[in-house]
């Protein structure tokens, strides 16, 4: 009889062990964890169906079956809008890319409500870009990027907010011209240095004229400083050991090395 109840405690005892085996495996898989990092939000879905509000950054634990977790990053990110072929206000066509900053404002709205919110930005990125730059000129793009950029960033920004999205930038990273553009920019430019180099030097002798003029009217009314700047020459000519002619009104008298020689006689030649 001992021996019967203490089979029967044993196969109890063994059952009780069994049974919490299967209970403990049971549990077990009815246990999720999940791990959201720093900088994500994680989308909980419970049989296909979302679970609000999203998991912020940490450790979550669920019990039930058929758990599914999306993390999506809140970090800002740039992403690039591939060369796209604009015609400008004077008709030049060119080929742009931009570099648009954004970041989630509202991940639900952007993941849930639109199909896909990367494609909502890169189609207002590009209509943006195609309406500036269709009102400007071409040099305008070229060398006012800043300007075309806080106009792109007006446009975009509107229609970022209606995917769940907030843009804080919209460059012009590349404009991309063709092979004749090129040569014509080129050519422009070159007219434009020659211009500015035949200014300065036209601006130059207009100086150096004015110079000579103010000079003029100074000796004309100093007959002294006349003859000063005469023994200057005189004195030039004598430390060179040059031979300086000077008009005098009985005729040319030849110095040299500062020694004047007598006017030449009726009929006399002056060698």
């Amino acid at each position: 009889m001992k021996f019967e109840i203490l089979i029967a405690v044993i196969a109890v005892l063994i059952a009780i062990g069994i049974g919490a085996k299967i209970a403990a495996s049971w549990l077990r898989n009815l246990r999720h964890e999940f791990t959201v990092p720093d900088g994500h939000a994680g989308l909980l879905y419970h049989h296909g169906k979302f679970v609000t509000p999203p998991l912020q950054p940490g450790r979550h634990v669920r019990w039930g079956r058929n758990f599914q977790v999306e993390e999506h990053d809140l970090r800002k990110v740039t992403h690039t809008v591939a060369g796209q072929g604009v015609l400008t206000a004077d008709n030049v066509s060119l080929k742009v890319s931009l570099l648009v900053t954004c970041q989630f404002a509202d991940v639900v709205k952007a993941v849930r409500e639109t199909q896909a919110w990367y494609a909502d930005l890169y189609n207002a990125a590009q209509l943006a870009l195609r309406a500036v730059a269709g009102a400007v000129p071409a040099e305008a793009l070229l060398g006012q990027r800043l300007d075309i950029g806080a106009q792109l960033l007006a446009r975009v920004q509107p229609e970022a907010a209606k995917a769940g999205l907030t843009v804080h930038a919209v460059e012009v990273k590349d404009v991309m011209l063709s092979a004749e553009l090129k040569r014509a920019f080129a050519d422009t430019l070159k007219a434009k240095q020659e211009g500015q180099a035949a200014l300065e030097r036209a601006r130059g002798e207009s100086a150096a004229l004015r110079n000579l003029a103010n000079a003029a009217r100074l000796l004309d009314g100093n007959p002294a400083l006349m003859n000063l700047r005469v023994l200057q020459s005189l004195a030039g000519a004598q430390a060179a050991g040059n031979t300086l002619v000077l008009g005098m009104p009985g005729g040319f008298v030849p110095l040299k090395n500062g020694q004047a020689a007598p006017p030449p006689e009726a009929g006399e030649t002056q060698s």
